[in-house]
């Protein structure tokens, strides 16, 4: 993987829905400043969040995400592609225009070389209980997206440290941020909300009365 071709071939290979991850942090970005700094656990290759966020670090322990971000010169490319695409301009943090992002192959459940306290967005998508380890990285206030595929926003949710403050709709390929009647999310559709040691022996969140594709919480620290 040596050719901005090759890098960009295999990203669009498991980039199915074309740019899909790129429409749902544009979703996002309402909520969040272009220079928060993102902590993306679990990422395996989605650069989604650097077309639309200035500081992306991303954290994966697959051996072929460590290869692909590798090539840093043609991961950038493609990156300054999509931004183009999407019609970002303006200085990034490098002052050229140019997002920074960086890559570290670990185990996200493990201690991360990062600051507690110094992200503004922890994204937790298809990778486990990322809240549970990660929400440490969070600034006070910082924001918490999560999906509910491994239970991840059902664990949020059981953290007093978390406020639901809007969720993401998904219709058509396109996503939205609303913050309308968000009591109505997260209500199992049986029984009381799952235990943490219940979630951990399922590995996977609970069907709710109402659901949103992701959930999007205030971290009060």
């Amino acid at each position: 993987m040596t050719s901005p071709t090759k890098v960009a071939q295999f990203h669009a290979e498991y980039d199915h829905h074309t740019d899909d991850r790129v429409r749902l942090f544009e979703a996002v970005k309402t909520d969040v400043p272009r220079a928060a700094a993102v902590l993306y656990a679990g990422s395996y290759i989605d650069i989604g969040p650097s077309v639309w966020f200035d500081d992306v670090t991303y954290v994966d322990i697959d051996k072929r995400a460590n290869r692909w971000f590798g090539e840093h010169q043609q991961v950038a490319e493609l990156i300054a592609s999509k931004r183009t695409a999407a019609g970002i301009d303006g200085a990034g943090v490098d002052g050229a225009g140019n997002p920074a992002f960086r890559f570290h192959h670990l185990d996200y459940r493990e201690e991360l070389p990062l600051e507690d306290g110094s992200f503004d967005l922890l994204i937790s998508l298809y990778a486990g209980f990322i809240s549970e380890h990660c929400s440490r990285y969070l600034k006070p206030g910082g924001l918490l997206l999560a999906n509910n595929s491994h239970g991840d926003a059902d664990m949020a949710a059981l953290d007093p440290g978390n406020e639901l403050i809007a969720v993401i709709l998904s219709a058509d390929g396109r996503y939205r941020l609303s913050t309308n009647n968000l009591d109505r999310y997260l209500i199992p559709k049986r029984g009381n909300p799952p235990t943490v040691a219940e979630l951990h022996a399922s590995n996977r969140g609970v069907g709710h009365t109402t659901s949103a594709f992701a959930y999007l919480f205030r971290h009060r620290g």
